[in-house]
């Protein structure tokens, strides 16, 4: 199956797909530019909290398809986002305690594409990503996610941590990938479980971290300080898994 995330390039394109309501991932606007069709992208861009990066001409030249980008590129989703609802539904109705992934800035698609897999295959109810600072659902993720995406819902919300701190209030516990956390095998994961994993190289964010019930961490006996953040999410899942089948 082919997996596209379309490109708009030059204004009036642009204006159309957002007052047409389609999910942009981000907009690419010359920096500087002021005028009156600009401005109004960036206001309609503001109202859907769509991430706005400004470049140079030269990034602009070199992201265009048609080469008449007229100063601004907007990428849209290759998948349409779940609403967090929409999630907190599927866990209901599968009659199993909730199972959430919150991942905290992953930036790599083929990271984002490969945990979207393990979730679902790991029989989560649902992936909560940022909208900033992060990888969106482009045609790269669709891909690596090896068809996942099209069972597994996935929400974008603009805050993490008041998102946790809302999901809480329905009986969620929290447990953080850290890598000064307590051993996996010795922290109960059983019940409902929001696997919170960081970003590449940062890990989980202070402010996300804070907001968590256990900080986890997977023992190892190498040399090197981490594992790669899907592998993480991978071996973190599998033991909320076997600790969920042996209660």
């Amino acid at each position: 199956m082919g997996y596209t995330e379309s490109q708009i390039e030059g204004r009036n394109a642009v204006i159309e797909a957002l007052r047409a309501g389609k999910t942009i991932d981000k907009i690419y606007i010359l920096d500087g530019c002021q005028d009156g069709p600009v401005m109004t992208i960036k206001r309609e861009a503001r109202k859907q909290d769509c991430l706005i990066k400004y470049v140079e001409k030269e990034r602009l030249d070199q992201l265009s398809q048609t080469g008449k980008h007229q100063g601004v590129i907007a990428v849209a989703a290759a998948y349409e986002y779940a609403e967090l609802d929409d999630i907190m539904q599927a866990a209901k109705e599968s009659g199993r305690p909730p199972f959430l992934f919150l991942l905290d800035g992953i930036e790599d698609p083929h990271n984002l594409g490969a945990i979207i897999r393990t979730a679902y295959q790991a029989g989560a109810h649902g992936v909560i990503i940022p909208k900033n600072r992060a990888v969106g659902l482009t045609a790269t993720v669709a891909r690596t996610s090896a068809g996942a995406l099209n069972y597994l819902p996935v929400a974008r919300v603009t805050n993490m941590a008041q998102t946790i701190e809302a999901l809480k209030k329905e009986g969620i516990w929290f447990a953080c990938a850290a890598m000064d956390g307590d051993v996996m095998y010795d922290v109960n994961l059983t019940g409902p479980m929001g696997l919170v994993i960081g970003s590449e190289g940062e890990g989980v964010s202070r402010l996300v971290r804070e907001k968590c019930d256990y900080q986890v961490s997977i023992p190892m006996e190498g040399k090197l300080d981490s594992l790669n953040a899907s592998v993480a999410a991978g071996v973190l899942a599998y033991e909320i898994v076997r600790q969920r089948r042996k209660k």
